[in-house]
């Protein structure tokens, strides 16, 4: 990875595992939290870095707040960049996961 990526933890590994694992395109950032399990103060900095590093994009959703009755939603997914550089995030650990699977 370049120096431009971010830095990779476990819980950015869990938010990037959160977003592979879906079936849909995008994820509002709340779906993001209960999938990897992380707090509102832990998680948007993190979408925040991938996103300033290019390897998601966000949206807020268009429909009107006082008509959902509740406050708007983002959404997030992976550009082109993200989906080729989580493969390399995900990489060094395919052996450790294989070990534990048939070990």
């Amino acid at each position: 990875m370049g120096n431009d990526d971010p830095r990779i933890s476990a819980q950015t590994l869990r938010v990037l595992a959160a977003l592979m694992t879906t079936l849909r395109d995008e994820l509002s950032g709340a779906e993001i939290g209960r999938e990897a399990k992380l707090a509102s103060g832990s998680l948007y900095p993190i979408l925040a870095r991938l996103e300033d590093a290019g390897w998601l994009a966000s949206r807020w959703e268009v429909e009107d707040p006082s008509a959902l009755g509740r406050p708007r939603r983002r959404y997030y997914r992976f550009t082109a960049l993200g989906a080729t550089k989580v493969k390399e995030a995900f990489r060094p650990l395919a052996p450790a996961v294989w070990g534990l699977a048939w070990g």
